[in-house]
């Protein structure tokens, strides 16, 4: 592998994440290498290898860094480094320090898995959201969301949840020196209250649904001049999580045949989507799973327009938004979102046989999408000509786990009447 001295008489030119604006060419002095990431410039190899690089890690695809032997003008131009030549791994550090969630959330893995790829019959690739510090990808929209209100004097964070937009706001709000209060219905475990409060956030309980509690939330942020933190439904949000696309792009390499998530009230789908009109990837296919009972999504597009179910029956609480978002339902206009269903048993038994496969504990919400290519629902929506026989790889975005455990998930079982 060749070191960051034996890259310099390569000529790099600007990127999109450099600082500034997007696309601006990056002013530096001669010689000097900077990370692609956080953008931090070191004229010392030796130290910018030992803050960043660790050499002896493998170097992921298609990333891009860059550096000077000269001083850029207005002619700089952007370069692919050819593989051999990529001595800059992302490291969770570096993740840590990117522009959607500066500090806060940190660069998940994207991992094969073979008995996922067994079961969907082509490669099947994990975007590991799970093993954020909160336990879902959350952290990257509502980290985004909070540090821009706090930029302009937020003194209080309120979030309606079913839990991990809870655990996302504590954690941000936290990291903030920010107070917290965060409302949960009445259906959430006490073990999910319990972990909130000792991220040291007030925890109110009310309603029976979520929607309940957030119209508790909004009353608060009302009468107390709080801000109010929405679970899936802001503009920012969105962005901080299309920050998982721009990664998958580079770690992966490849554009992926499909890709496979859950949707609750459409934030992950609205995230994803902007990741893929970043990126240039508006034609990749998006898999929107949810379980029956939770399917407010499933029920806005046959009618439509926006439906509001009546209540929410399935055991998937993190699914429960009785209302999707309206931007979740523009998305489906935007790009190919394949709607499917699956039932409670189906997703609690995904989650089982998850655990045996990649020894990871997730949540029902989780394992809807999981449970599709589980079941073979690859494979019949290829039958009906909505995904390409050819399909080379699928991506699903394992989103987190971070309202489940072992005791949880056998009352799951047996209140399904599961063995």
């Amino acid at each position: 592998m060749k070191t960051p001295e034996e890259t310099k008489e390569l000529t790099w030119g600007w990127q999109g994440l450099s600082p500034g604006e997007k696309g601006q060419p990056v002013k530096g002095i001669p010689g000097e290498l900077s990370c692609k990431w956080c953008s931090l410039p070191s004229r010392n190899s030796a130290t910018f290898t030992k803050q960043h690089l660790g050499l002896e890690s493998p170097a992921p695809p298609h990333l891009y860094v860059w550096g000077r032997a000269s001083p850029f003008g207005p002619g700089a131009r952007r370069q692919e480094i050819p593989a051999r030549n990529k001595v800059f791994p992302l490291t969770p550090m570096a993740a840590q320090l990117d522009r959607d969630g500066r500090g806060f959330h940190i660069l998940t893995p994207v991992l094969e898995s073979t008995a996922l790829s067994k079961a969907a019959g082509t490669r099947v690739y994990m975007k590991l959201e799970n093993v954020q510090p909160t336990g879902s990808f959350k952290i990257r929209g509502i980290s985004y969301f909070c540090q821009e209100a706090a930029k302009k004097g937020c003194k209080h964070f309120v979030c309606s949840t079913g839990g991990n937009a809870g655990f996302a706001t504590a954690y941000a709000a936290k990291k903030l020196g920010i107070p917290a209060t965060i409302i949960v219905p009445t259906n959430t475990p006490q073990a999910t209250v319990q972990k909130l409060e000792e991220q040291g956030t007030e925890v109110e309980v009310f309603g029976k649904v979520w929607d309940d509690a957030y119209v508790k939330a909004l009353a608060l942020a009302e009468t107390e001049g709080w801000v109010n933190v929405h679970p899936f439904d802001h503009p920012l949000i969105w962005q901080g999580h299309a920050s998982m696309v721009r990664e998958l792009k580079d770690l992966l390499g490849h554009k992926p045949g499909a890709i496979i998530l859950a949707v609750g009230g459409g934030g992950l789908l609205a995230g994803v989507v902007a990741g893929l009109q970043d990126v240039g990837w508006q034609d990749v296919p998006i898999i929107a799973v949810e379980t029956k009972g939770a399917d407010s999504f499933n029920a806005a597009l046959r009618a439509g327009r926006l439906v509001t179910l009546p209540e929410i029956t399935s055991v998937a609480k993190c699914l429960g938004a009785k209302t999707v978002s309206a931007r979740a339902l523009e998305c489906a206009s935007e790009c190919q979102v394949i709607s499917q269903l699956v039932d409670d048993v189906e997703a609690v038994q995904a989650v089982e046989l998850f655990l045996d496969d990649e020894r990871l504990l997730v949540q029902p919400a989780c394992g809807a999408p999981l449970a599709l290519l589980y079941t073979g629902r690859v494979q019949q929506l290829q039958r009906e000509g909505l995904l390409s026989p050819d399909l080379d790889s699928i991506v699903v975005i394992v989103c987190g786990g971070s309202s489940i455990q072992m005791a949880g998930l056998q009352a799951l079982k047996t209140q399904l009447g599961m063995k």
